[in-house]
């Protein structure tokens, strides 16, 4: 059953970035041919200045990129002693609507910064509707509103693309550095685990991927479920893999975000339906 956690009046607007190795290393790795302009076969010094230590493969008609991501068994440290089996599954995963800018009504606080809320609670003047149709067509950005978190704390979990024109969100969450409360169940923390924490909401990050890139969730990091963007197809499929004991508190621990107004919450903007730099970056927080 989900915790639900209160952002009491946060709200917060996250830009999507470029999912790239080096952004997303905090919270685990993406998968990607680091060379895809190099065909094999490929020489040996041209090898040894790649990453992953790649070797020629198939009789040189491949190169095998080593270790590309590494999957991660902690489930001998679950509180059920229960043993994992190793599990790969397809998620057959729909677009999920974004909320267009002409949709939201932004206003300008005292700190000059924009604030999010969806029209169907306000009342916008010709004015207001003006504005935000010139500033859609400016911006072109479109939002997704996070209300879900979960995390896999014994195990990585990648999401491997099957579907080339595939575009999803990447959204994660550092931990808290305290405990939950009530407590769930996570490994021993160690430098390289995300600690035992409900995620911390105010350092959310977002990323997005395309079909050409896998991501491996490291175990024990917050993560949005699969969020696949709209326009090109209806649906992505992914072949998910991770480890797996049955017991549904060490499998998965989900959070639920409640806000206490409607002005509150965390929205994930998407620059041209795609990538962007993103102008809004607005953190209030009363809580």
């Amino acid at each position: 059953m989900p915790l639900q956690i209160s952002i009491g009046h946060l709200s917060l607007t996250i830009p999507a970035k470029p999912l790239t190795p080096s952004a997303f290393s905090p919270y685990g790795d993406v998968i990607q041919n680091p060379r895809s302009n190099l065909l094999p076969p490929a020489t040996q010094s041209t090898l040894s200045s790649l990453p992953f230590d790649p070797v020629s493969a198939n009789q040189g008609s491949a190169i095998k990129y080593q270790h590309v991501s590494r999957p991660r068994d902690l489930y001998s440290q679950a509180p059920s002693r229960i043993p994992s089996q190793p599990a790969m599954n397809m998620f057959v995963c729909r677009e999920r609507p974004l909320i267009p800018a002409h949709e939201l009504k932004l206003r300008t606080d005292g700190d000059n910064h924009l604030s999010a809320q969806t029209s169907s609670d306000v009342d916008l003047t010709d004015s207001d509707a003006g504005f935000l149709r010139d500033l859609n067509q400016s911006r072109k950005s479109s939002y997704f509103n996070v209300s879900i978190l979960e995390r896999h704390p014994f195990t990585t979990q990648t999401f491997i693309p099957i579907t080339p024109e595939a575009r999803y969100l990447v959204i994660v969450a550092p931990s808290l550095p305290s405990p939950s409360y009530p407590a769930l169940p996570t490994p021993s923390r160690g430098s390289d685990l995300p600690g035992p924490g409900l995620p911390d909401i105010s350092r959310m990050e977002a990323f997005v991927a395309t079909g050409g890139q896998a991501v491996t969730y490291g175990a024990g990091t917050w993560h949005a479920p699969m969020v696949v963007l709209e326009g090109r197809g209806e649906k992505v499929d992914f072949v998910v893999v991770q480890f797996q004991n049955g017991v549904p508190r060490e499998d998965c621990q989900e959070v639920v975000l409640q806000s206490e107004d409607a002005e509150a919450g965390v929205l994930v903007e998407v620059k041209d339906g795609g990538v962007g730099e993103g102008i809004v970056a607005k953190i209030r927080a009363k809580l």
